[in-house]
């Protein structure tokens, strides 16, 4: 199956051309023409999804659980497509992109079972109590409400399960909202396909006109996104990104008359703490393990363990020089854009000129091309120079060598929010690193032990989130089952007739 991009919107059901349009920059292969966003096309999109709301959140949990395993089915319908203009416009290789698209149809059919079931919907109910004294109860019922419109944006790192029909959108349709979508200007043709598979499956469900759009842009300005986000037809907001990029939307969320929640992803450092005992028995294993992890995917993964902390000592010199060693031998890889491998490049350059960093491993980096560098400093440098807590997206890592256990700890306390923290422990090590349980548990939404962070389970148990910056919300995941509940609200009905309930809560 072939598939040549038409460059259009997709508003409220039509596909749009608009003037200008830009050109794409794939990563191999042949650039397409796409139309610019606007925001007379924000506007026409938010406001055909408030006119979809009231139908398409008063659906029977069956018919958005049948949409959901559709959007699936059409995704899947156009997966050799998919794979093809995908690995063209990310020069991702193609088995990343048929196991990403795996796990976006996974998640759609996982999250249409899970409202199926109903637990979600946190259904209460206290009985009236009239002839209670002093005073009388009233009869009361809550359940968690879909909230309305949400924008999402797409992500440049993952073209399939964090975009277009990713997780935000995903779990904002499970939850009864409408979904207005800003196509990310690194994969447009992907953005495309995956458009006109929610096309087929809102016709094939019946669905309202508005229950999804997908707005193209280039990205070389501000003004969508901006308008998206300020629209007040808006309720929440969905991202997965930069530091700098997600920051500028909080904060017009926040700013905004009305304000609305932002379920920023932000980035994260991913630090991993070495105990003694783990180094001293498997530190060459751990070491291949790191470089394997840290150089995955051309280290474009949110969860990229970026640092790894150990006490000094000769078991920690052979850590770090079968890291060196594993790390020379991974090839040049393909970033997602210009832009990325610029930034990458920056951050090297930001962490080499940094006092107190010695360089391990130096490669040379052109274009779009990422090869892996490592750095290693001590704990007392890493505490008192923050530009090396700082995330550099790519296959980038340091080691911090402390002096003693007290100094990997006194590292774990500095830290900020990170999404994953990794405990390496063998038996011996259980009662030492029992005193940093506390600590990570506030710093990061998941905790590893003896494992690679990369690759995030897509399930009931999974937190993709954690505190400032890893996101704007610790409250809340981007991955798993809950993420449905950053779209709902729990409203309380008191008193009121079975009739005009909810269906659910009838």
């Amino acid at each position: 199956m072939t598939f040549t991009p038409h460059g259009k919107h997709f508003i409220a059901g039509q596909w749009i051309s608009t003037e200008p349009q830009f050109r794409s920059s794939p990563a191999h292969g042949e650039a397409f023409s796409f139309s610019k966003g606007s925001v007379d096309l924000v506007n026409a999109a938010v406001t055909a999804a408030e006119d979809a709301f009231y139908d398409y959140s008063g659906l029977p949990r069956e018919k958005r659980a049948a949409f959901l395993h559709a959007i699936a089915d059409e995704i899947d319908a156009r997966g050799e497509a998919i794979t093809a203009i995908g690995t063209s416009e990310t020069g991702l290789p193609e088995a990343r992109l048929q196991g990403e698209r795996g796990r976006t149809c996974g998640q759609l059919r996982l999250f249409a079972q899970h409202i199926l079931d109903g637990d979600y919907l946190d259904r209460r109910h206290d009985q009236a109590l009239p002839d209670r004294q002093p005073l009388p109860r009233a009869e009361l019922r809550l359940m968690q409400r879909p909230i309305g419109p949400v924008a999402v944006f797409g992500a440049s790192n993952f073209p399939l399960a964090f975009s277009t029909a990713g997780g935000d959108t995903a779990s904002a349709l499970a939850a009864g909202c409408p979904v207005v979508v800003k196509g990310h200007p690194a994969h447009p043709g992907t953005t495309e396909i995956i458009a006109e598979a929610l096309h087929a499956a809102m016709v094939l469900c019946q669905m309202p006109a508005g229950t999804v759009s997908v707005i193209q842009d280039s990205g070389e300005t501000f003004e969508v996104g901006k308008a998206l986000v300020e629209h007040p037809l808006i309720k929440a907001v969905g991202f997965t990104g930069s530091l700098a990029g997600g920051r500028a939307l909080f904060d017009l969320c926040a700013a905004r008359p009305e304000p609305i929640p932002f379920f920023g992803e932000l980035g994260s450092v991913n630090p991993m703490f070495l105990f003694p005992h783990a180094v001293s028995n498997r530190g060459e294993a751990l070491a291949k393990g790191w470089a394997a992890s840290l150089s995955m995917g051309a280290g474009q993964f949110c969860t990229n363990p970026g640092m790894a902390i150990l006490v000094a000592g000769s078991e920690a010199d052979y850590f770090v020089a079968q890291t060196k060693q594993a790390l020379s031998t991974v090839p040049a890889q393909t970033m997602l854009t210009d832009g990325i491998a610029r930034a990458y490049r920056a951050g090297q350059q930001g962490i080499a000129s940094t006092s107190g960093v010695k360089e391990v491993l130096s490669t040379h980096c052109d274009a779009r091309l990422a090869t892996p560098y490592l750095y290693a400093t001590t704990a007392e440098e890493w505490l008192a120079n923050e530009t090396l807590a700082q995330e550099v997206f790519g296959p980038l890592g340091v080691v911090v060598v402390a002096n003693n256990v007290e100094e990997m700890l006194r590292v774990a306390k500095h830290l900020e929010g990170q999404l994953t923290c990794t405990l390496h422990i063998d038996d011996a090590d259980l009662e030492t690193a029992r005193t940093f349980m506390p600590i990570l548990e506030r710093k990061a939404g998941r905790i590893l032990a003896n494992a690679f962070p990369t690759g995030v389970e897509v399930c009931d148990t999974m937190v993709h989130g954690g505190p400032y910056p890893a996101s704007t919300n610790f409250g809340a995941t981007s991955v798993g089952t809950m993420a449905i509940r950053r779209f709902l609200r729990p409203v309380c009905f008191q008193d009121i007739p079975a009739a005009l309930l909810p269906t659910d809560l009838q």
